[in-house]
């Protein structure tokens, strides 16, 4: 395929996937200015634009656990049924602009109740909100579909229970399952049972490693729970020398476990040093099944147009590199075969033809 010179306009009508983006880190910020007046809840600023800047110059710290505090003020505002329909629905509407077509939307349940919820209140108006988003992104001729990640949060108590409402909600939307949070000092294996029981409900699941913490968590993900994709995964490099992969690492590219690798939030957090260094360059050209994700779009202040942009300008990446991953995403989806290869034969290839 020869591109022609790949601006913004034309990385905007790019079909894309995106397998890991939170829920609560993706607001609109007069959004939450909007709930937060009617909730009472005290904001940095109540100037969108200034929120939206706030948000990204708090997150810029490098340091997760000061990344994650951040999310008190999108939390703040859903905890209602009309706080989580409205923003789950803006969140289909949001994707549908910026060309995805695939998206994989993750959240904690278990944040969301202090309003007077249940969890399965929770899960049921965050579906009913996406549907309305996805009904409303097609009739404008922007289809989108977007399946559900539930999250457990490792370092508290109600692991098991994400999992079983995965379980409960597989037939309604949630196609996954999760674990979010503080990485360092929360190993994976904490929560082997909701893993395990997962693996007997046949509910694929991915696991947040590799991050905060290097080598160990990923394998603990991998080898020990059974994780299918890994969230983040940039210190896998670590078992990379001079191009010579390590046990782990070749376990990884060769059984094509694929890798959710969101570069602007590794800068932020401090788990990449740049751009044009992020590990996610070197683990494609060493044919890694790597994604590209936005992780947080209000908190990082991207979007994938944004994150396609940065690789092109800072990492000398082609069209063809972003078809690859956006092929890479589609087959890690956690749909059927047959939908995933629909999905790539009749929208993704299609829509890079199209663009172009």
């Amino acid at each position: 395929m020869t591109a022609p010179r790949v601006d913004t306009d034309t990385l905007r009508r790019l079909p894309k996937a995106v397998l890991h983006d939170h829920l609560d880190g993706g607001l609109r910020p007069a959004t939450v200015v909007e709930l937060a007046a009617e909730a009472g809840h005290t904001l940095p600023t109540t100037d969108p634009d200034e929120l939206a800047a706030w948000y990204v110059e708090a997150a810029d710290s490098g340091d997760l656990v000061r990344y994650i505090a951040t999310f008190e003020h999108t939390l703040a505002v859903m905890q209602t049924r009309e706080g989580l329909l409205r923003t789950a629905e803006e969140y289909v509407l949001d994707l549908a602009a910026d060309g995805v077509v695939y998206g994989e939307v993750r959240y904690a349940p278990e944040l969301m109740l202090n309003g007077g919820l249940t969890l399965g209140e929770v899960v049921g108006t965050v579906q009913e909100g996406l549907a309305a988003g996805m009904a409303k992104a097609a009739a404008a001729g922007t289809p989108v579909r977007v399946g559900t990640l539930l999250c457990g949060m490792r370092m508290f108590d109600r692991v098991r229970e994400a999992a079983d409402l995965a379980v409960a909600f597989r037939d309604a939307g949630v196609v996954g399952f999760d674990i979010a949070g503080a990485e360092d000092g929360f190993p994976p294996a904490d929560h082997l049972e909701a893993f395990e029981h997962l693996r007997r409900e046949s509910v694929p699941f991915t696991i947040h490693a590799g991050e905060a913490h290097g080598l160990p968590s990923i394998h603990q993900a991998i080898q020990v729970c059974g994780a299918q994709r890994i969230g983040h995964g940039v210190r896998l490099t670590e078992d990379i020398v001079d191009g010579k992969l390590g046990r782990l690492a070749g376990w990884v590219r060769d059984r094509r476990i694929a890798l959710e690798m969101c570069p602007t939030s590794n800068l932020q957090t401090g788990a990449a040093d740049s751009i044009a260094t992020h590990p996610i360059t070197a683990l494609k050209d060493l044919g890694f099944r790597v994604t590209l994700n936005t992780d947080n779009r209000l908190v990082s202040g991207t979007t994938m147009t944004r994150e396609m942009s940065l690789l092109v300008e800072e990492a000398g990446w082609t069209v063809e590199d972003l078809r690859t991953v956006t092929v890479n995403a589609v087959k890690s989806a956690f749909l059927p075969f047959d939908e995933r290869r629909a999905l790539i034969e009749d929208v993704v290839l299609p829509g890079y033809s199209a663009a172009l």
